[in-house]
């Protein structure tokens, strides 16, 4: 394919390829044309090129290639026709996914048509013993056989788009339209580990993008367009967590969120801020931290309050609600009690972290953040009025919990206020992007905050209790849960309690001198003893008649005395209410002054930055421009060296554009290129004749020298097949030497193989008696036990009869059926013992007749006579007439088959006669083994 020099060429001979079958060469074909450096202008050919190079790619299922391509064509349409990338970026993506679903289909279909009710009739033999070795289901091998390739190979075409298109400013809806794709196939596939790695792709495609700030295309997250197009993808991000129970992934959604917010310093639309906290109240409702749950959904009510004109009274009432609930929700006691250095900083420093993301503060403020905190949060939803907008019930509750002194009667006033609350709840009519409100998910825990209120109050009034009493007054709980509820209290110094089984009451409040109410007691008493006094006795009125004369004189001095020093306090309020009033505006107008200044430095900052900002640019790109422009002159001037022209084209910047310089840098690579491949051709031609002619000169050498080894390889052959028969015939002699000097222990063997059998056999006989025995008690209680049975169930035979008369002539039939398979399998094994049989009688023929000629060839018919092969056999010669032929070669199990039928064995005959030495050895030692068997068995 790298030899057509057009383009139009390349891709016909790629059609062609493909229409013979021969996708793995067009394929290659055209990733070589593409990833070659010969068609740098994009033409529409080439696109047509591009588009016909990513079908081959689904189709194969070759992402590599994919990737390669999709890459080489960025950089060739990048600055002149980047909408043609685009599209082909498209087809791609609508081929990977249009394939991966009709795969899915596929399985589906093949799972439904495996869906009857005979499934021994549809499945073959090969499919059945299939399933059984591997133990799995037929769509779960389908799966892996079909859905899966084709799911692997669209994942990774989202990701080579994804990285295609990272850093492309041109390309950022695409981008964005390619992930929102990715995470709706994670949701629709429950892909949980493709979507933590989505996620981390994504993340490190925003930390590229802020770290390496020099690149040309990088996107703008200032402009609006592109931020919006980054929130967005984000916010699907943390939806599709939410929907697959990604919490964790979820949280880290929320913060690339809030770090991209505070990377360009805007706040959001309200429509996304709403999805954003509505959001952060699943997360942390799902982390069990309601103080934080709480804070959002107060966020989330004054969004919908400020923004949302739709918004209908019941909705704010059920918003209202959930806000005040999951306020009180939250544990009325600090759970951080007692706990160590490190553990308040790590919790300051994660308070801080998600008071950030609650807050949403994008702008950096000096001044302290308050802490959050239950009491701060039920402040505030006083002070801003959401209170007013909740339903009765809450408001009730909320009076109950917080301000009520019910000791004993606070739980049982709380229950039906609780029963009503969780009826309350459900989709949002008005507020669409708010999630469903349930109230019903808050009524355990404010349960177990009735709980810890009660037992704060019941301690402040009573000493000592029942536990049953207790019992009776808390019904939400049994007492083992009211114990645990109290012990976590305890642990965190919210209440005193001490439970006493034994006595089965329960200690109220601290009795140790170091108490509260202890601590003060004698001084306390003293002064309630002096009221007392002072009631019983009051003191007697003693009126002089000075006084009396001289009490309208003091009455009038003391009046104008403080009339007096009221009027100088006055004056000197005055005088400083006016000097603070002064300093007041001194103040205001210094800061305002300061601010002015400080916006104004703070302006004329940003304006010679910002022109050195651009003055840095304009100095890059002049320096990359000049840079290029030098390139392409010294690649010119390097063609020109190498060509070796004498005229060479006027470098001046003037007169030659940098367009013009490259356009003939490139001519120049393109001319000498196709030189060099002209060269290497003619080249190659001239190395295949020479090869050609190397080879017919080298033929009939070969061939005389292949002559000569057949020669000496034939000599060396009878030289070595001498030798052999050599050495056969010295082993022969020794072997018939040991022969007789070990036939002398026949007559021992046969005595002491007698003297075994008949201990054997008396021992056979005498357990065979034994277990003859035991086998007529076994029947003997079986026969009682049927006895017993066929009296009890004799009433059920009538009823069976019926029943059993058609079972037996359904048995009959089956075992009609079964006698006619078994006479067939009877006359097919008679054939084939019968074809076995002239199979053998044809082998014994031409083993006899292979023995003949090896007779003939070593010059030796001397037979052994019959004698010799049946020494130390007395007892099997009357049947030797049923032996086989002597002088002929019998296998060892035919020997043993004729031992145990009770026929003689073979003949013992000589090597080169009938056997040699083996069938010696295997008729005097077989024989004794082979005997032994057969007894053992009879």
């Amino acid at each position: 394919m790298a030899n057509f020099a057009k383009p139009e060429s390349a891709l016909k001979r790629a059609e062609e390829l493909i229409n013979v079958g021969q996708k793995q060469e067009a394929l290659q074909a055209l990733h070589d044309l593409i990833t070659s450096r010969r068609y740098r202008a994009w033409t529409k050919t080439h696109e047509r090129i591009m588009f016909k190079y990513v079908e081959l790619c689904v189709d194969m299922r070759r992402g590599r290639f994919a990737k390669d391509g999709l890459i080489q064509y960025r950089s060739v349409c990048q600055q002149v026709n980047i909408s043609s990338l685009e599209e082909v970026i498209k087809h791609f993506m609508h081929l990977a996914t249009e394939r991966a679903e009709l795969a899915r289909s596929q399985a589906q279909a093949l799972e439904e048509a495996l869906n009857v009710e005979d499934l021994e009739a549809d499945k073959r033999p090969e499919d059945l013993m299939l399933s059984y070795v591997s133990g799995e289901k037929g769509k779960d091998r389908s799966d892996r056989e079909l859905v899966t390739p084709w799911f692997k190979f669209l994942w990774e075409t989202y990701r080579t788009v994804l990285e295609i298109l990272r850093n492309n400013s041109k390309l950022e809806a695409l981008y964005a339209m390619a992930a929102h794709r990715a995470f709706q196939f994670c949701k629709q596939y429950k892909r949980t580990t493709e979507l933590r790695r989505l996620c981390e792709i994504i993340r490190n495609h925003l930390a590229n993008l802020n770290k390496f700030r020099d690149q040309r295309d990088r996107p703008d997250l200032s402009a609006p367009e592109s931020l919006q197009l980054y929130l967005d993808t984000r916010i699907e991000q943390l939806k599709v967590s939410t929907e697959l129970g990604l919490w964790q992934e979820a949280f880290r959604s929320i913060e690339d969120i809030y770090g991209l917010m505070f990377m360009v310093k805007k706040t959001p639309k309200p429509s996304l801020m709403v999805v954003y906290y509505g959001k952060l109240t699943e997360i942390f409702w799902m982390s069990s931290n309601h103080l934080y749950h709480a804070y959002a959904w107060l966020k989330l009510f004054f969004l919908q309050k400020s923004f949302n004109k739709n918004l209908s009274q019941k909705d704010l009432q059920l918003i209202a609600s959930s806000v005040v609930l999951a306020a009180l929700s939250v544990s009325p006691y600090d759970k951080l009690y007692g706990a160590s250095h490190l553990e308040l900083e790590n919790e300051k420093e994660r308070s801080l972290r998600v008071a950030n993301l609650i807050g949403f503060d994008v702008e950096p403020r000096s001044e302290k953040k308050e802490v959050l905190s239950r009491s701060s949060i039920l402040s505030e939803l006083v002070s801003r009025g959401v209170m007013a907008c909740v339903t009765q019930e809450v408001k009730d509750l909320y009076h109950l919990l917080e301000h009520e002194f019910l000791p004993l009667d606070l739980a049982l006033k709380v229950q039906p206020l609780l029963n009503k609350i969780s009826k309350l709840g459900g989709k949002l009519s008005s507020a669409a992007s708010v999630p469903e409100v349930q109230l019903s998910q808050y009524v355990p825990a404010l349960e177990k905050l009735a709980t810890l209120r009660l037992l704060q109050q019941v301690s402040q009034v009573y000493q000592t209790i029942q536990i049953g009493n207790l019992s009776k007054m808390i019904p939400f709980f049994d007492f083992a849960a009211i114990e645990k509820i109290s012990v976590d209290a305890v642990r965190h110094n919210f209440v005193a309690i001490k439970v006493d089984h034994l006595n089965g009451s329960v200690l109220l409040g601290k009795q140790s001198i170091e108490a509260e109410g202890l601590r003060d007691h004698l001084s306390l008493f003293a002064e309630s003893l002096s009221k007392a006094r002072l009631m019983i006795y009051p003191p007697a009125k003693k009126v002089a008649k000075l006084g009396d004369a001289l009490s309208n004189l003091a009455e009038i001095v003391e009046k104008e005395h403080k009339r007096l020093l009221a009027r100088k306090s006055i004056i000197e309020k005055r005088k400083e209410e006016q000097e603070r009033l002064l300093l007041e505006k001194e103040r205001v107008e210094e800061s305002k002054r300061r601010e002015h200044q400080k916006m104004t430095e703070e302006a004329e900052q940003k304006r010679v930055s910002a022109e050195l900002e651009q003055r840095r640019n304009q100095r890059i790109l002049k320096e990359i421009e000049d840079r290029e422009l030098e390139e392409a002159q010294a690649m010119l001037q390097e063609a020109e060296k190498r060509s070796k022209r004498k005229k060479k084209p006027v470098l001046d910047g003037e007169k030659m554009t940098k367009k013009d310089i490259m356009e003939l840098a490139l001519h120049e690579q393109l001319r000498e290129r196709q030189e060099m491949e002209k060269k290497w051709q003619k080249f190659a031609k001239v190395m295949d004749y020479l090869e050609r002619a190397k080879r017919e000169e080298a033929a009939p050498l070969i061939e005389s020298a292949f002559q000569r080894h057949l020669a000496e390889e034939a000599t060396l052959h009878e030289r070595e097949q001498q030798q052999e028969i050599e050495l056969s015939k010295q082993r022969h002699a020794g072997d018939l030497v040991e022969k007789r000097r070990l036939g002398r222990m026949l007559e021992n063997e046969r005595i002491f193989q007698e003297r075994l059998v008949s201990c054997r056999e008396a021992e056979f006989n005498s357990m065979k008696q034994e277990r003859q025995e035991r086998i007529n008690q076994i029947i003997q209680t079986r026969k009682q036990d049927r006895d017993t049975r066929r009296k009890l169930i004799l009433f059920l035979q009538k009823e069976e009869e019926q029943q059993k008369r058609l079972q037996e002539e359904e048995d009959a039939r089956k075992h009609e059926e079964a006698e006619k398979r078994k006479r067939e399998e009877a006359d097919r094994k008679a054939k084939l013992d019968a074809i076995a049989e002239k199979q053998r009688q044809r082998e014994l023929e031409l083993e006899e007749k292979k023995r003949l000629e090896r007779e003939e060839v070593l010059g030796k018919s001397m037979p052994v006579s019959l004698e010799t092969s049946t020494v130390g056999r007395p007892s099997e010669a009357g049947a030797t007439a049923a032996a086989p032929t002597p002088g002929k070669f019998v296998p060892r199990f035919r020997r043993e088959k004729i031992d145990v039928a009770g026929q003689a064995p073979p003949p013992e005959t000589d090597r080169w006669s009938s056997g040699g030495r083996r069938d010696e050895r295997n008729s005097f030692g077989g024989g004794s083994r082979t005997s032994w068997s057969s007894s053992r068995r009879n």
